[in-house]
């Protein structure tokens, strides 16, 4: 029965009829962030590229073919006297100095292959590898912190409509409590100050009330933010026991290899010692096989012909400048950079590690802190208005008592959302997934 108060309280209070509303669990939400929301999308893109920028690297180890066409006319004498050698109309009776007009359709096919790069292919395919292997891991720290942000999102709503039920119940407390006091008023056994004290309580706690219904308006737009969805489509219900936070359960390790940023950045360092290795290899020869076919034919001599050419060149870099001596130790500068990255990422996520076992272990222990508040407030509560009924408890007295227990209510609530959320920010931290598979 409490849940279907809660359930049509926040709907009633919260949301326009108008609104379909919709159930969520903290599984379907999850896959519904990782699905919509931009940061999960610009990690898959980035995926993609890192997929291409290996296809790329791939392409040294293929044979580079190109098509080429040319229609020339000229009077030339040195282009003249080309094209008639490659239509094979050459005569003696030429004049080498007027050959007149010359017209020339040239087409030519050409096959090229690098036999050795100076391992510059081989480092940049590696570098590649690499880098789509470190991208897949920025998706997978890009889906825990995601998961743990719907998690944070769906416990701030909770909080928030838990936070209206309560001040709702203690605006009706007080409500009951001015009954009492009009009665008890109007018969000359309570003072009118009295009495106009409990009205004040009465409308501060209204205006906590009001308070809180718009922090939960604000924590439901924040819950389909994350889902990357429109405020506006639906509102938004979600189910009392989920599941998902039942199967949360405290990991027994404090290890943190498998944090998806530190794996990253490893795989990073391996890119940048394979771009330290590209650099190098510019000092290499570079040798290249290749042959091409030409076909030539001119309208102007009625003659064509055609010629074939295969080869392997070797080119060395001597002297350039010292360009290669600079990139050299530039890529050596960035693999120092990427290697204190790692460092820095694996001193701070230790630190991230211990705070986030602290603060859980805090969070069980306000938990159980504020269960025993809540039923000591409940029973001095039920006693003080029976009391204060029987005109043996000051007016005063009962407004203290009132606050105490809706305080002690809320910090219960609160207590035991933190828990939750402190235990999924433990498994973020350990590099675990934020919300244990079904």
């Amino acid at each position: 029965m409490r849940s279907l108060f809660i359930s049509f309280f926040a709907a009633a209070m919260l949301f326009p009829a108008a609104l379909r509303a919709e159930s969520w669990t903290l599984d379907r939400a999850v896959a519904t962030a990782l699905e919509r929301h931009p940061d999960a999308r610009v990690a898959r893109a980035r995926v993609d590229a890192a997929q291409a920028m290996v296809d790329q690297a791939q392409s040294a180890w293929r044979p580079q073919v190109s098509l080429s066409g040319r229609y020339t006319d000229t009077n030339s004498p040195m282009m003249a006297f080309g094209s008639i050698l490659n239509q094979r109309a050459f005569n003696f009776g030429l004049d080498f100095n007027r050959p007149g007009n010359i017209d020339n359709l040239n087409a030519t096919g050409t096959v090229a292959y690098n036999l050795y790069a100076g391992g510059r292919a081989t480092a940049g395919r590696n570098a590649a590898k690499a880098g789509t292997e470190a991208a897949d891991l920025d998706l997978r720290a890009a889906h825990h912190r995601l998961a743990a942000e719907v998690v944070r999102a769906a416990l701030n709503l909770r909080k928030a409509r838990e936070a209206v039920v309560a001040v709702a119940g203690g605006v009706r407390a007080y409500e009951a409590a001015v009954a009492v006091a009009r009665a008890r008023s109007e018969a000359g056994q309570l003072l009118r100050a009295d009495f106009l004290s409990l009205e004040v309580q009465l409308a501060q706690t209204r205006e906590s009330l009001s308070s809180a219904r718009h922090g939960a308006a604000l924590a439901s737009r924040a819950f389909h933010f994350v889902l990357g969805l429109d405020a506006t489509e639906t509102t938004v219900e979600l189910l009392d026991e989920d599941p998902a936070l039942a199967r949360l359960s405290a990991p027994d390790t404090r290890d943190f290899s498998p944090r998806p940023e530190l794996l990253g950045l490893a795989a990073r360092v391996r890119a940048a010692e394979a771009m330290v290795e590209a650099a190098r290899g510019a000092r290499r020869p570079n040798v290249n096989a290749f042959a091409s076919y030409q076909y030539d034919h001119g309208w102007q001599t009625a003659r064509h012909g055609d010629c074939w050419l295969a080869g392997v060149s070797v080119d060395v870099n001597v002297f350039d400048g010292g360009q290669t001596h600079a990139k050299v130790r530039q890529s050596s500068a960035e693999l120092t950079q990427v290697k204190e990255m790692l460092r820095k990422a694996t001193l701070g996520i230790g630190l991230e590690v211990e705070q986030a076992r602290l603060a859980h272990a805090d969070a069980i222990e306000r938990l159980a802190v504020s269960a025993r508040a809540v039923e000591q407030a409940a029973e001095s509560a039920a006693l003080s208005r029976a009391r204060f009924e029987k005109e043996a408890l000051l007016t005063a007295d009962l407004i203290g008592v009132e606050s105490r227990h809706l305080e002690a209510r809320l910090r219960r609530t609160f207590a035991a959302a933190d828990e939750r959320l402190a235990l999924v920010e433990l498994r973020r931290a350990l590099g675990l997934t934020p919300l244990p598979q079904p």
